[in-house]
């Protein structure tokens, strides 16, 4: 990726592309000190739907079947010039077990976390014992809260939302989440509801997105079956079962982490063909929305070019990637060393992601997959200061300077770190740098600084040649 490859001319670039790392670092933070609006209720009243109402725009998963939403997920939203945060729930059922029980615990977190609160009822069917137990809940809470009577799609429906005044939460707001009837009174009144400044509280950390990619029947389904302690998955010895992504919450090694399993990458996207090819996409589309990859790779099998492309992909997204080397119950000694030399020739680009052999059938090593994905993700959202950034490269480019390029040997005046997730490196320079003298820089980088599990990018910007003064074009 080359971005940010180019030219520069004036010295006020260094500065000024520092100085954007700086106020990227600093809009994060402001995302953080952001009020929050918890949205809950019961399962399918229309949340999710309500939820991409406000935002103005489709976020939130929404589907005509109960318990869609399960984890709690935040969002950035705008109206009439103040910014806050919606926190979207899983439904709230105050006598769920198991998974539901999980779902109801993080609904009820958020309540406590969020400075207001907005309780979404199906207005065509009524206050039931469930939406009774909410109130309950919330009439004790120290927060404002409102009230959305959702599903008003027209005028007849009206008249039921007065029932709902005996929730005692105050004035029902009649909305239309499906069609946006009324949405702009509900916002306005959540704006008047949320304080200026967010109330001190303790970080409401959401899960990481883990992508799960390989090449067909590697054995993803099974390893998420594995983790969840469910069929979450359809498992078959047919390759291609998954066609769909899959995502589930997973409580590994004490925090919770959203898998998401994918189809098997077996083509190019442009050679595919119908369902393949919209499987194609979507792995894609999951793979772009994850922060951290794991890639499964048959440790049973030779190392195919199917396995190379599903590698290529992961290190063109940018995201930090885990390779994960299953089926490893069926690997002999012999196999083993024949391995070691076929991941030696085909992983050259991915030398820095951290290898771990499991077993998905076997339950094999797999708790071993939650420090390598925080390795990965710590080292994707690390940042070297500039000073010592630019300390370490002098050092370096003076036992080893550039390669001479026509005639002359390019300098590097400065470099800053210019982003995270992934790494990257903005090198201002005299001359172009060759691709090798950048993997250099790049693998002694690593030896100072880690990185490990996360891709770096080295990227140059070239001084613009100057007219030189007296010399016209004919």
């Amino acid at each position: 990726m080359t971005e940010l490859d180019g030219t520069w001319s004036d010295e006020a670039e260094f500065t000024a592309l520092d100085n954007q790392a700086d106020d990227a670092a600093s809009e994060e933070e402001a995302e953080l000190s952001q009020p929050v609006l918890a949205v809950v209720g019961r399962p399918n009243v229309g949340k999710s739907t309500l939820v991409n109402r406000i935002l103005g725009r489709r976020e939130a998963v929404v589907q005509d079947t109960p318990g869609v939403t399960r984890d709690r997920v935040a969002y950035d939203a705008q109206w009439a010039g103040r910014r806050f945060t919606v926190v979207d729930t899983g439904g709230w059922e105050p006598s769920a077990t198991g998974l539901q029980a999980a779902v109801a615990a993080q609904a009820e977190l958020a309540m406590n976390t969020a400075d207001a609160v907005l309780v979404v009822v199906d207005a065509s069917v009524g206050a039931t014992a469930t939406d009774e137990a909410v109130a309950k809940v919330l009439r004790r809470s120290k927060r404002p809260v409102l009230l959305a009577a959702n599903k008003v799609d027209d005028e007849r429906l009206l008249s039921d939302v007065a029932s709902l005044w005996s929730l005692g939460l105050g004035e029902p707001y009649p909305v239309s989440a499906l069609h946006g009837r009324s949405s702009g009174d509900l916002l306005d009144a959540i704006i008047k509801a949320l304080p200026e400044a967010p109330r001190e509280r303790e970080a409401v950390a959401r899960p990481r997105r883990v992508a799960l990619v390989g090449k067909p029947n590697v054995g993803k389904s099974s390893l998420l079956n594995k983790l969840t302690g469910e069929q979450r998955s359809v498992v078959d010895s047919v390759a291609g079962t998954t066609v769909d992504p899959v995502d589930s919450l997973v409580e590994l090694d004490g925090q919770v982490w959203r898998f998401v399993d994918t189809a098997g990458l077996r083509k190019r996207v442009h050679t595919a063909s119908g369902t393949e090819y919209y499987a194609s996409l979507r792995t894609k589309a999951a793979i772009d929305s994850s922060e951290v990859v794991i890639v499964l790779l048959d440790a049973s099998e030779p190392l195919s070019e199917q396995d190379l492309r599903v590698l290529t992909s992961v290190v063109e997204s940018g995201r930090a990637c885990v390779l994960a080397l299953n089926k490893w119950d069926l690997v002999d000694e012999d196999r083993r060393h024949q391995l070691e030399k076929e991941l030696d020739r085909g992983l050259v680009r991915v030398t820095w992601a951290e290898r771990v052999n499991i077993s998905a059938l076997t339950g094999r090593s797999v708790r071993k997959l939650a420090p390598a994905l925080r390795t990965a993700l710590a080292s994707w959202d690390q940042r070297v200061p500039t000073g010592q950034l630019n300390s370490w490269l002098s050092e370096l480019i003076a036992a080893t300077p550039p390669p001479v390029r026509g005639g002359k040997q390019p300098k590097v005046l400065f470099a800053t770190q210019a982003g995270i997730r992934p790494p990257t490196l903005v090198l201002f320079t005299t001359g172009f740098l060759e691709a090798g003298y950048r993997r250099f820089i790049e693998r002694k980088f690593r030896e100072r600084f880690g990185f490990e599990g996360s891709p770096v990018r080295i990227n140059v910007r070239v001084r613009e040649k100057k007219p030189r003064p007296g010399k016209k074009g004919k």
